[in-house]
């Protein structure tokens, strides 16, 4: 079962709501989770700032770039 996400209220296109951005966000959040969060918790043993932005990285910047990307 694929998860649907639903943002309403954007101005990004005339309905008003977002599925397919916000769910192909939501994949993509998880693929690059699958690879960060590893190595985070890896790099976090030496260096706690680093590893704790690596394993930011996917909900900072992955999702939200994939979300906006897709206007409907």
């Amino acid at each position: 079962m694929i998860p649907i996400c639903v943002q309403c209220g954007t101005g990004g296109n005339p309905c008003r709501c977002k599925v397919v951005g916000p769910t192909l966000g939501l994949v993509a959040f998880v693929a690059a989770g699958v690879v960060e969060w590893p190595v985070g918790a890896l790099v976090y043993i030496f260096k706690h700032a680093k590893g704790r932005r690596i394993m930011g990285h996917s909900a900072t910047h992955v999702y939200p770039k994939v979300s906006r990307s897709i206007p409907i």
